[in-house]
């Protein structure tokens, strides 16, 4: 696709976005499996509902553009989630496999942040005012997200050390 204006940028980064968390709805449940902290599950299932939420927020944008999210496969999030996938293979104490899946859970997390800042940057200037109460209330979820997952590590680190 030709990128001659800030709405095709726009539109390419929701692409990105709705490709990143269709991978994220795809990915938890292993991660909800693989965690041992009744926290840490309850923390990965709340998202999980939460991400099918944002994806119907991110379609609803769409329609408003009158745009298809299809078409586009978020290289970032498959990497990241790539390396989730393969922390979970390792044969880890449950306490440090915890402290793994935060750590993994937080990168996700500052991409979608870092990605929903822009987007909501991109629809003020471009005048979407309904795309960024969406986008705020997405982006409001994943910092929220990321200092659930802040608050669980400081604990499951600890955890995790005293398993040595």
């Amino acid at each position: 696709m030709e990128m001659s204006s800030l709405r095709d940028l726009f539109v390419e980064e929701l692409k990105d976005l709705y490709s990143a968390e269709n991978q994220i709805i795809k990915a938890l449940p292993k991660m909800i499996k693989t965690a041992s902290s009744r926290e840490l599950k309850a923390g990965f299932e709340q998202h999980l509902q939460e991400t099918k939420g944002q994806v119907q927020r991110l379609e609803k944008i769409f329609e408003g553009l009158e745009e298809s999210p299809r078409g586009k496969k978020c290289k970032g999030m498959e990497g990241l989630l790539a390396d989730g996938k393969e922390l979970m293979e390792e044969d880890a104490e449950p306490e440090v496999m915890d402290a793994g899946l935060i750590s993994a859970a937080q990168h996700v997390e500052h991409y979608e942040i870092a990605g929903y800042g822009c987007v909501r940057t991109y629809a003020e200037l471009l005048g979407e005012k309904e795309a960024v109460r969406l986008l705020e209330q997405t982006l409001n979820e994943e910092k929220a997200t990321d200092q659930k997952l802040t608050q669980l590590a400081q604990k499951i680190n600890i955890e995790a050390e005293e398993a040595a």
